[in-house]
């Protein structure tokens, strides 16, 4: 049995879908500064604001589609003799609309909604507001369901669990400053992984990691992928 294959991807990955990374400051990113909107704190104050930013964002999401990096990690999971652990910092739904199963979203996902007052779960529809209700409790609570600063990612006793069995750890389109996502690659290196940084340039963690690839993730990611199924 080939070794256990365990991935992290990150905005990187879905950049060239036309979903802007954290940082960028084209588009929506110019318009709202999610720092100072992705907080249970900004929700409570004007939800009607934080519930536009994300309309917009799920928005973008819906009208997305996923490019060849996508694509070639969801063969990547079809093909490979092993097991095959996709784990994402990102909300949107590219990797499984590519073909990707069980897809771990360490930071929630754009077409989830979320009640803040009983934690029931459903999806959501393509715009949320301030007064939709929960279809459970029933109270006017209704939020995205995403990790918001200062809140613990989901998963992550089985992101630590798959992250230690990991023969081989990669790290795909991520900017290496968000914790605790930033800090697997130690976790998987001391647990003997080899470890790939594939990435548009280095990332802050670069120097962590035992290999690199560098360049678009469209053209990167399937190179990668074609060299693992070759035995290159």
């Amino acid at each position: 049995m080939a070794e256990p294959v365990v991935i992290l991807t990150g905005a990187g990955v879905s950049a060239e879908s036309g979903l802007g990374t954290f940082r960028d400051k084209g588009g929506i990113w110019a318009r709202f500064d999610p720092a100072r909107l992705a907080t249970p704190e900004a929700f409570a104050a004007d939800p009607a604001q934080v519930h536009t930013f994300y309309n917009l964002r799920r928005a973008n999401c819906l009208d997305a589609a996923p490019n060849p990096a996508h694509h070639a990690l969801a063969r990547l999971g079809r093909d490979w003799p092993g097991e095959v652990v996709l784990i994402t910092q990102n909300v949107d739904d590219l990797h499984e609309r590519a073909g990707s199963t069980g897809v771990i979203h360490m930071h929630g996902r754009l077409a989830r909604a979320l009640c803040a007052a009983c934690a029931h779960r459903w999806d959501a529809p393509r715009e949320m507001r301030p007064t939709d209700r929960c279809p459970r409790c029933g109270e006017t609570a209704t939020r995205p369901d995403i990790v918001w600063f200062g809140e613990y990612p989901y998963h992550m006793d089985r992101i630590a669990a798959a992250v230690a069995r990991a023969g081989l750890f990669a790290v795909i389109g991520s900017s290496g400053q968000v914790y605790p996502a930033a800090g697997l690659v130690g976790e998987a290196r001391a647990a003997g992984a080899r470890t790939v940084e594939i990435n548009l340039e280095p990332s802050a963690r670069a120097d962590a990691f035992d290999d690199a690839l560098y360049g678009p993730a469209s053209e990167t990611v399937p190179h990668w992928v074609a060299g693992l199924l070759d035995g290159g």
